[in-house]
């Protein structure tokens, strides 16, 4: 009787480190996923702090850009710094009939796809068994 009762007893015991170890390791897993989590969101909020300055700097310069384009600032500018530049005639404004920016990107890729590329044909002959 006396080992049956000491047999139980260490089962218990076995079983009961056993849980304590794997609850325990849950625990720890479940405490180091809240740390990444917590890294990642840091992370997160160091790029869209970033992301929010590129904007708003590109947002200024665009401000600026079109600021600097408005025509009576470009003829106060012309008057002020005694360029002489006059508004071009009508015969000398050539309207595109396509976006510049699409062709000089079509210009630029021209030869990355080999589209210009001529088919060159080749022939082989075949050295065949003798009859």
């Amino acid at each position: 009787m006396k080992f049956s009762n000491h047999a139980f007893v260490n089962q218990v015991l076995v079983y009961t480190l056993v849980m304590i170890c794997f609850t325990g390791s849950i625990g720890l897993g479940t405490v180091w996923m809240r740390h990444q989590i917590s890294l990642t969101a840091n992370a997160t909020k160091v790029l869209d702090a970033r992301i929010a300055e590129c904007d708003r700097r590109l947002n200024e310069t665009k401000a600026t850009l079109e600021a600097e384009q408005d025509p009576a600032l470009l003829k106060q500018r012309n008057s002020e710094w005694h360029l002489g530049l006059m508004a071009p005639a009508a015969d000398q404004i050539v309207r595109l009939p396509f976006d510049p920016v699409m062709r000089l990107a079509e210009k630029h890729n021209r030869g990355l796809f080999n589209d210009g590329v001529k088919s060159v044909t080749v022939s082989l002959r075949v050295a065949g068994l003798a009859p």
